[in-house]
């Protein structure tokens, strides 16, 4: 019987395996993180727009996106940002409370642990363009 189970668990690993695009996905870095902040004692939900490198304060959060990456569109939609996320009170020194990928298709995935605020991503915007080819800048 345990054969069976094997073969049955190979057989349906192989078929999604199978099933994967061959290419690695491609990413755009882009300039704009669209958060989304909700405050669980009072209920209030609020949308964070941050360029990348930049510090946003939601209560007594500080949130620092380091880079934020989509997919081109002829793909799947999937954006992805990198996250430094400390908690700053008065009178006490930070307490770093999330450092890495937060996923906009699944928020649960990498989520930020606090017992007052949750923040998760919703999009990246403003893809950064590479120069163009064909022009390049002559010099002397």
């Amino acid at each position: 019987m345990n054969s069976w189970l094997r073969f049955g668990a190979l057989g349906a690993l192989s078929l999604l395996l199978s099933a994967a695009p061959v290419s690695a996905a491609t990413t755009i870095d882009t300039r704009i993180a669209v958060l989304r902040g909700l405050d669980k004692i009072t209920g209030r939900i609020t949308t964070l727009t941050t360029p990348v490198g930049d510090t946003v304060r939601f209560g007594s959060l500080a949130i620092i996106v380091r880079a934020c990456r989509t997919r081109p569109p002829e793909e799947p939609p999937e954006s992805a940002a990198f996250l430094d996320i400390a908690d700053i009170k008065p009178n006490q020194p930070p307490v770093d409370v999330f450092r890495g990928w937060m996923y906009a298709s699944s928020p649960a995935v990498s989520a930020m642990d606090h017992p007052v605020y949750d923040i998760w991503l919703l999009e990246c915007r403003e893809p950064i363009q590479p120069p163009q080819d064909g022009n390049p800048i002559e010099t002397g």
